[in-house]
């Protein structure tokens, strides 16, 4: 194979139904958009249903498909940092599982880092967003992200949607700052890359959600921890 430019991490944990037709999408997508030139990287996160024995036989088949198993649950945060650090793309990318975001915008998303932005993210809450949602979800994300807004000051819509790319070398000198090990990894890595002059670009996607995801009042006072929890790291680090 020759050099490798992109990398994409598929973050799974018991997700073993969705890889199936994940992965297969994601070689056909991106041999239009590097042929010869990408990876796929599972991040298998201590999965218990046959996640990683799948991904294993299909990485045997194909060399452009890589599993990084865990044995212990490490978290969504952890386990994207030791992908993007075992990626051999210049880009790095991820996106979830379920593909809840179309993957017809996948060449717009690392188009984004060939354009010279830092990190390109996609967004729900854009007016141009096609998003189909529960009533409670859209709740509580709107109000989610308009906390981190106000408190983090940030100018970006949505924090917190699963599809990114990132410019490698510029993402793994941001990381040893980056503090959250599960899902408010999302959030401060874009508040943090901000802060620090990162070039980012925000733009629509087409997103629809997944079976079984609910809002729970654990969830969002979790949010609202994390959020004040940030906030006071970077009040302290300033000072």
């Amino acid at each position: 194979m020759s050099e490798i430019e992109v990398s994409c991490v598929l973050p799974v944990y018991n997700d073993r139904d969705a890889l199936a037709t994940a992965v297969p999408r994601s070689v056909k997508c991106l041999e239009t958009i590097a042929p010869g030139r990408f990876e796929v990287l599972v991040a298998e996160d201590g999965s218990t249903d046959g996640s990683a024995e799948f991904v294993a036989g299909l990485a045997r088949e194909d060399a452009r498909i890589r599993l990084l198993h865990s044995d212990e649950r490490l978290g969504r945060g952890r386990a994207l940092n030791r992908a993007f650090t075992a990626a051999q793309g210049s880009i790095v990318c991820y996106y979830d599982v379920d593909l809840a975001t179309d993957l017809q915008h996948l060449p717009e998303l690392i188009g984004a880092i060939h354009q010279g932005y830092d990190i390109a993210t996609g967004s729900r809450l854009l007016p141009t967003s096609d998003i189909v949602r529960s009533g409670d979800r859209e709740i509580a994300s709107r109000g989610y992200n308009q906390l981190v807004r106000t408190i983090l000051r940030s100018s970006l819509h949505d924090h917190q949607c699963g599809f990114k790319a990132f410019d490698r070398a510029r993402l793994l000198n941001l990381l040893p700052a980056v503090s959250s090990n599960h899902w408010f990894w999302d959030t401060e890595v874009l508040v943090r890359a901000e802060r620090n002059g990162y070039r980012i670009r925000e733009f629509p996607v087409r997103w629809r959600q997944g079976a079984g995801t609910t809002v729970r009042r654990k969830d969002v006072v979790e949010m609202g921890s994390a959020i004040l929890s940030l906030w006071w790291q970077l009040h302290a680090e300033k000072s």
